[in-house]
């Protein structure tokens, strides 16, 4: 493999040399994506499965790929009847090891989800985004480290003790970890988990809802007596993260409190006239209705747009505004700016718009 890199880097070089002013990593991109640094690409080179809808991938990156600070995300495309499906998924591997890795569970319904933890066998090729979010430790560590996850919520949870353990395993001796799912089959990483927490020192506490109930303020104080004097990483479900930043605000320090939410928040419907949506890239029109996000509007009308996280985290369906206004689902706020960028999966037409997508 390292034949080849040296191989595809060679030729980007000489390439430079016989193309200008066209870009030679186009030219390369098409002899093999994976020497691509304008579109990085990984080669599935092995599957985990986890549990019964949760699968593990484990990637090769091509050229061109940043690696990721654990606790983000990034974006996975695949390709399903000929067109590029994207989402994001946290990176569960630790950044210095060669190979990334991604942990997918199937959503009911969900067309990509279910491809990537089901139907998609070794050597298949996918797209990558760049990493991205702000669910990260920082540095340096926090000296006494609690963890809070539900069901795929351990997912950005893992590339962090993966990557403390590897690299600096005492600081992970008097963490805390609770991880709920419905029984043990269920919880996803519960045997690497036990082995971490055995190596490390961390204590591994396993909450099986079907039996226990869900996590609740007051489990969760008889569970971490000392929760508040700790600095808290949490993922999982809506109502677990509602409840537990109610519980922090009332009790803790909320800026203690960190969450990452796989869920779009509420929308802002109100004042959201909508209108005809002009996609001038693709030159395909759509009619978005009153609080229907474009994106939404655009795929219906046949426009393959760019999309990740759907939630307006990852930027990945960014286009800019070249007239009209749009409104901001989330906060209600209104950009009519040519040239600012747009967020098509949390913006709603007020009144007629294109964007350059």
């Amino acid at each position: 493999m390292g034949v080849l890199r040296a191989i595809g880097r060679r030729a980007r070089d000489a390439a430079a040399l016989l193309t200008t002013p066209v870009v030679p990593d186009d030219l390369l991109g098409t002899m093999n994506p994976m020497w691509s640094t304008r579109e990085p690409h990984a080669r599935v080179i092995g599957l985990r499965r986890e549990t019964a809808d949760t699968t593990t991938l484990v990637l090769r990156p091509g050229a061109g790929y940043r690696k990721h600070v654990p606790g983000q995300f990034v974006g996975i495309g695949i390709r399903i009847n000929g067109v590029w499906q994207w989402r994001t998924y946290s990176a569960t591997s630790c950044p210095s090891d060669p190979l990334l890795s991604i942990t997918v569970t199937v959503v009911p319904g969900g067309t990509v989800s279910g491809k990537l933890a089901h139907g998609t066998p070794v050597g298949t090729l996918v797209r990558l985004g760049p990493p991205a979010g702000e669910f990260v430790l920082g540095e340096p560590t926090p000296e006494k480290l609690l963890f809070l996850a539900a069901g795929s919520g351990i997912t950005p949870i893992m590339s962090m003790l993966r990557t403390l353990s590897k690299e600096r395993p005492e600081e992970l001796d008097g963490a805390v970890l609770v991880h709920c799912d419905r029984t043990p089959r269920d919880l996803v990483f519960g045997a690497q988990l036990r082995s971490i927490a055995a190596a490390t020192g961390m204590r591994f506490v396993e909450r099986h809802t079907a039996l226990e109930g869900r996590l609740t303020a007051d489990a969760l104080t008889d569970t971490v007596p000392d929760w508040a004097a700790r600095k808290t990483w949490a993922c999982g479900p809506a109502g677990m993260l509602d409840m537990l930043t109610e519980h922090w605000d009332r009790a803790g320090d909320p800026d203690a409190l960190h969450v990452e939410r796989f869920t779009p928040p509420a929308t802002v419907a109100d004042g959201v006239p909508g209108g005809r949506v002009h996609f001038t890239t693709s030159d395909i029109v759509a009619d978005a209705g009153p609080g229907t996000p474009l994106m939404v509007a655009g795929e219906a009308a046949g426009a393959l747009l760019p999309n990740g996280c759907r939630m307006g985290i990852c930027h990945t369906c960014v286009g800019k505004l070249r007239s009209g206004a749009v409104r901001d689902l989330r906060t209600g706020d209104v950009h009519d700016t040519p040239g600012v960028p747009v967020r098509t999966c949390v913006s709603g037409a007020a009144g007629d718009v294109e964007i350059e997508l």
